[in-house]
């Protein structure tokens, strides 16, 4: 313990006075915000607006007229003197972590002395006779045996199973059925109509513990059926398809065929009727009249009038014939229009123009109404208006005091009426009958306490 408190002591005397060094404030780089101005109404700097002269009609002194251009600074550029760069990474201490090659080869020679060659005992069992080596066991010569294919399985089970031909047909032997004794006791038929006794209602029973949820019905899975393997097919003989055999298509008759049939039959048994009622009744035609005879008048066929036949050639060359003479006469009065012709001069016959005086009615002063006294008026009609807004608004408010004042009265004389004690009249009720406990005394026993777990 002497030992751990003297050291800090050694190092504590070795150093020496403080030396007081003056603090590194850290200084903001924020831009300080500047100081607000007074405050100057808006109505003040409209004033001011309005009262101050422009700069342009502001007239520029002697001095500033005469004295022409600005002088121009004239610096000189200067030689650049270099500086050495004050880098932060001088003041870093960075341990070099690389190892030397000399440092490298003196770690390889200490690792060459300390390593030492230990040799391994030498096994005598090498140098001892080798043991014979074991003769290897003779393997059984393998037993060849058939494959068992499934076709030859089920070529066997089909002959097993193979019914009989039709001619070894067995001898069919007569067996009589033996006789119901029924018969014998008594008359067999249908039994007696049993007497159900009427039906006695229960209260139906829901949520018993007898009552068992009834298993749910497991579907019976369906075995998958046999995959039946088409025959080995015959190469010797060249391959000949099977032809499916002809399906005959049954016709079957449509939905509305029988009703067909039976609205027909009944139109063929109301005609049938109808032919029974109406019984034909023979009707002789008149004799003709022998004596005179009349021919039937001989009709005048007319002669055949020659028309000219109706050529598809006549038709065009009417259609081209008056295409043409609609063309020539467009031609015609187009010439005709662009003939010139002067109309005659009736401008010196006739009389020269007079202009007329404009009769106009003489003016007429009129009544103007200014637009000062228009809104006079109208400012007038305003406040008529507004006032009797105004004294319309007072009743109301008046009458809705008075009817507030008159609540209330009311509201008070009716809580004062409240307010009286009325006393409540003396109440009578059945006396009580105190009742003998019939629940028997407790008989104290002391209690029986387990001992099992006493020492």
């Amino acid at each position: 313990v002497s030992i751990m408190v003297a050291a800090p002591l050694s190092t504590k005397a070795s150093r020496g006075a403080t030396v007081p060094k003056p603090f590194n404030l850290s200084t903001g780089n924020k831009r300080e915000a500047d100081e607000p101005a007074a405050y100057v109404p808006m109505a003040q700097q409209i004033e001011r607006y309005y009262k101050r002269t422009p700069d342009r009609y502001h007239l520029r002194s002697r001095n500033t007229r005469d004295g022409g251009p600005s002088a121009v600074k004239g610096d000189k550029l200067k030689l650049t003197q270099p500086h050495t760069p004050h880098l932060l990474t001088r003041q870093r201490s960075r341990p070099t972590n690389v190892k030397s090659s000399a440092e490298l080869e003196e770690e390889e020679v200490e690792r060459l002395h300390k390593f030492k060659f230990n040799a391994l005992e030498l096994n005598k069992k090498i140098l001892e006779g080798a043991e014979c080596l074991k003769r290897p066991a003779v393997k059984e010569p393998t037993v060849p045996e058939g494959f068992e294919l499934q076709i030859d399985k089920r070529i066997h089970e089909r002959q097993a199973t193979k019914k009989p031909q039709e001619g070894e047909e067995k001898p069919h032997t007569f067996k009589a059925q033996g006789l119901p004794i029924k018969i014998l006791e008594g008359v067999v038929g249908l039994p007696e109509k049993k007497v159900v006794n009427p039906t006695v209602p229960e209260s139906p029973a829901f949520l018993l513990k007898k009552r068992v949820r009834k298993n749910a019905e497991v579907e019976e899975v369906k075995q998958p059926s046999p995959i039946k393997v088409p025959p080995v097919p015959h190469f010797g003989l060249p391959f000949q398809p099977q032809l499916q055999e002809n399906h005959h298509v049954e016709v079957c008759p449509f939905s509305f065929e029988e009703r067909d049939q039976q609205r027909r039959a009944l139109k063929e048994k109301r005609l049938e009727e109808q032919r029974n009622e109406e019984v034909p009744h023979f009707k002789a035609q008149p004799l003709p009249h022998f004596d005179t005879v009349v021919l039937p008048e001989k009709k005048k066929v007319e002669a055949t009038k020659p028309e000219p036949f109706r050529l598809l050639l006549d038709e065009r060359g009417a259609v081209k014939s008056s295409r043409w003479e609609q063309m020539v006469k467009e031609e015609q009065k187009r010439e005709e229009g662009a003939v010139f012709k002067a109309r005659p001069n009736t401008v010196t016959h006739k009389e020269p123009f007079q202009p007329k005086k404009e009769a106009r009615a003489p003016v007429a002063v009129e009544a103007f109404e200014l637009s000062t006294e228009r809104r006079a008026h109208e400012r007038q009609e305003f406040e008529r208006l507004a006032n009797e807004k105004e004294a319309f608004r007072m009743r109301m408010e008046e009458k809705q005091r008075q009817e507030e004042e008159q609540r209330q009265k009311e509201e008070l004389a009716r809580l004062r009426q409240e307010q009286v004690h009325t006393a409540q009249p003396i109440r009578h009720y059945k006396p009580v009958a105190v009742k003998k406990s019939e629940v028997p005394l407790t008989v104290p026993q002391s209690p029986n306490f387990s001992d099992r777990f006493r020492l």
